[in-house]
């Protein structure tokens, strides 16, 4: 069972949320918050595997209290769930760690299907957010630290593979994977996947109509 955390300030949104989830056998709603701060005090409590996470909400907004979690549960995966897409809102949400951006009208199979797929290590951004996202990070230059498998690893996470499927393909084990993403990350001073794979098409490892092809690959499945 993949444990979910709701965060929004309007209960409605909430129990709709809800009832989506829990008509899928595989996702179970473990907490609710209305409000930014009691959502961190309750993931840090619960520590789900994803937070549903709104942006405009009282104490706390989302965004800050999505870096907030990246720092104490980096191991909870944030999902943006948000009424309107505007660049500033989607750039400041994945600087702050957010591996999903969403709009609150989205279908209830899009949900659950952008749930399993941050939990496998993937990305899911609505179309319109994946746009805003593809031209923001600036031109980088290749760090000289970055060994030949780390470029392979960066390259096939930027196609918006899984660490499983990264293995498969490089033919290494996945706690290998995971070692190469953290030193990637690292590296590339990134916090996130997504920031290391829109630099990996900055470099020019991965050609920008793939990346925007894999980053919006979840919208055609």
């Amino acid at each position: 069972m993949i444990s979910v955390v709701i965060v929004d300030d309007h209960g409605m949104v909430r129990e709709g949320l809800r009832q989506f989830l829990t008509e899928d056998p595989e996702i179970t709603v473990v907490g609710e918050a209305s409000d930014g701060a009691s959502g961190v005090q309750l993931v840090q409590s619960l520590r789900p595997a994803v937070v549903l996470m709104d942006v405009m909400m009282p104490v706390l907004d989302g965004i800050s209290a999505t870096a907030s979690l990246r720092h104490c549960c980096p191991e909870s995966r944030v999902i943006i769930l948000s009424n309107h897409v505007e660049r500033s809102t989607v750039i400041h949400a994945v600087k702050a760690g957010a591996v999903g951006y969403l709009l609150k009208d989205a279908l209830a199979e899009e949900l659950c299907h952008a749930i399993k797929e941050v939990v496998q290590g993937n990305v899911h951004f609505a179309p319109q957010a994946s746009i805003f996202l593809l031209h923001e990070v600036r031109e980088p230059n290749l760090p000289e630290n970055l060994t030949e498998r780390e470029a392979d690893v960066l390259r096939l996470l930027a196609q918006g593979r899984s660490n499983k499927d990264i293995a498969r393909h490089l033919h290494i084990v996945e706690d290998t994977v995971k070692t190469h993403v953290r030193h990637i990350l690292s590296k590339l001073g990134v916090q996130s996947r997504t920031q290391a794979a829109l630099y990996a098409t900055r470099l020019n490892l991965v050609p920008i109509d793939e990346q925007e092809q894999s980053l919006q690959s979840s919208q055609a499945r």
